[in-house]
C-alpha cells in the first residue's frame, strides 16, 4: 500500500468536507465531535478514482477471499462498490433496504446461487449495524458472508460487533489514522486529537444501540427521546415500524388521526383535507354504516396519495383461531388493507400467533400496536397488566408484526413506538 497516496487521500477528503469537526448529532442518537459524509465524493471524480485504486489494492494486500460477488451497503457505498466491481471485474449484487412491493418483489438484485460468497463494501462504520443488516438479508438468500471492506472505521465498536456475527471488518482508514495525518499536516491541533480520542474511548457502541461506559454496558443511555426518527428506524427490527419511523421523519409529523365517523363520504372528505399532515389514520370500520370495498379502495388511494398508514383500531382479544378469522375473513377483511391493527395483550401470545397465521405473503407488511392502557373509566388494564406488557416487549423486542404500545403517556425505557392520544413517538 502506497502510504503517501493514502495520506494524500485523507487530506483530500478533509478538503472536500467529507469529514469535519464540531458538534454533530449522530444516527445512533449521541453527539460527536467529528462527522463523516462520504456522499460528497461522487462530485469529485479524482477522489473516486483514487479511492477505488486504493481499495482494490487494499483488498489484494490483505488477501481477503473476495469470493464471487461484491455488495455495497445501501446507499452511500453503492458508487464505491460499483467502481471496485468494474476495476476488479467482479460481479456485483444490490441489496434493497426494503423488498419491492411490485414486479419480482426482490430484496437482492443480481445473479447468484445459494452458497456463493459475497464481500461487503461500506463507507463509514460506527456500530456496524448497517453492515449487519445487509449481511442478514444476504444470508437469508443463501449467500455466504465472512468479510467486509470499510473506507473509514470510527473505532467505536463496529469491528467487534461484526466479528461477533462472523464477519471480519477490514478498514482502509481508521479515525485515529486520519487524525494523525491531519495533525502532521498542521490542519488540526493536538487538543482536537485528544478530544476525539476521549470521545472514542467513552462511546463504544453496540449493534443494538447500547454503548460501553467505563466497561459497563449502558442500555438506556441512548433513549428514544434522544434519538432521531431516522436513527430509530435503522435500529428497528419490525419492517412496518421501520417504515413508520421513516414516514414520521419525512413528514415531520407524529400525528395519528382517529376518524370516528359513521359515513364513508364524511371520512373520505376529512382524510382528503388532513392527509398531508398525518402519519396514521385510525379507523373503526365496524361503525361505518355504508362500508364497502370501494370505501376501502378509496382509503388506500388516499393513503398512497398523502403518504400515511392505515390503522384499524379493532382491539383483537380472542383465541388465535378466532382472531385469524376476524383479521383475514368476514365482511371487513382487515388484513388485506390495514397496515396496522390494535390488539389487547391480556389474551397472551395466541392473539399474535393468530394474526401471523393470516400473513402468508412476505410482501404483505403488517404491524401491531399492543394495548397497554385504556382511558375509559373503570377499565381493568391496570398496573399489573401494564407491567406484563412492558416486560414482554423488553424481553422479545419487536417481532415481524410488533410495532408498538398504546397507552396514555410516554415510555422512555422501552425501545419501541408508543401511541397515545393523538401521537406516535
Amino acid at each position: 500500500m502506497d502510504q503517501t497516496k493514502l495520506k494524500e487521500l485523507g487530506l483530500r477528503l478533509f478538503e472536500i468536507n467529507a469529514f469535519k469537526f464540531g458538534d454533530f448529532k449522530m444516527k445512533v442518537g449521541i453527539n460527536s465531535p467529528v462527522y463523516f459524509d462520504l456522499r460528497v465524493i461522487v462530485s469529485y471524480p479524482d477522489v473516486m478514482d483514487t479511492l477505488t485504486d486504493l481499495l482494490t489494492e487494499f483488498i489484494k494486500q490483505i488477501q481477503v477471499d473476495t469470493g464471487v460477488h461484491l455488495c455495497g451497503v445501501p446507499y452511500t457505498a453503492l458508487p464505491v462498490a460499483t467502481l471496485i466491481s468494474i476495476k476488479a471485474k467482479q460481479p456485483m449484487l444490490i441489496r434493497r433496504k426494503e423488498a419491492k412491493t411490485y414486479g419480482t418483489k426482490k430484496l437482492v438484485e443480481g445473479k447468484f446461487n445459494a452458497g456463493d460468497k459475497c464481500l461487503i463494501i461500506e463507507d463509514v462504520v460506527t456500530s456496524g449495524s448497517s453492515i449487519l443488516d445487509t449481511v442478514n438479508d444476504l444470508r437469508s438468500e443463501g449467500l455466504v458472508i465472512t468479510d467486509a471492506i470499510v473506507v473509514v472505521d470510527r473505532e467505536q465498536g463496529g469491528a467487534q460487533n461484526t466479528e461477533e456475527q462472523g464477519v471480519r471488518m477490514h478498514s482502509l482508514f481508521t479515525l485515529s489514522y486520519l487524525l494523525n495525518v491531519l495533525l502532521e499536516a498542521g490542519r488540526i491541533e493536538e487538543k482536537t486529537v485528544q478530544a476525539v480520542a476521549k470521545y472514542i474511548e467513552g462511546a463504544q457502541i453496540k449493534s443494538d444501540g447500547s454503548f460501553m461506559k467505563n466497561g459497563t454496558t449502558v442500555i438506556n443511555e441512548l433513549s428514544r427521546a434522544g434519538m432521531t426518527f431516522e436513527a430509530r428506524a435503522d435500529l428497528a427490527k419490525c419492517p412496518v415500524s421501520k417504515e413508520l419511523l421513516k414516514l414520521m421523519a419525512s413528514k415531520k409529523s407524529t400525528l395519528c388521526l382517529a376518524a370516528d365517523l359513521t359515513k364513508s363520504e364524511d371520512i373520505l372528505n376529512l382524510v382528503e383535507k388532513v392527509g398531508p399532515y398525518i402519519c396514521v389514520l385510525k379507523t373503526h370500520v365496524d361503525i361505518v354504516e355504508d362500508f364497502s370495498d370501494n370505501f376501502v379502495k378509496s382509503l388506500q388511494s388516499l393513503a398512497k396519495k398523502h403518504n400515511f398508514m392505515l390503522m384499524e383500531d379493532r382491539k383483537f382479544a380472542d383465541i388465535g383461531n378466532t382472531v385469524a378469522l376476524q383479521y383475514g375473513s368476514g365482511l371487513f377483511k382487515i388484513s388485506s388493507w390495514a397496515d396496522l391493527v390494535t390488539v389487547h395483550s391480556l389474551p397472551g401470545q395466541g392473539v399474535l400467533k393468530g394474526l401471523k397465521s393470516v400473513l402468508t405473503d412476505p410482501s404483505q407488511q403488517r404491524g401491531v400496536f399492543l394495548l397497554a392502557e385504556m382511558s375509559s373509566q373503570g377499565n381493568l388494564a391496570t398496573d399489573p397488566s401494564n407491567k406484563t406488557t412492558y416486560q414482554r416487549i423488553e424481553k422479545i423486542g419487536q417481532t415481524e408484526v410488533d410495532v408498538g404500545l398504546c397507552r396514555r403517556g410516554r415510555v422512555f425505557r422501552v425501545p419501541i413506538l408508543v401511541a397515545f392520544p393523538g401521537l406516535c413517538c
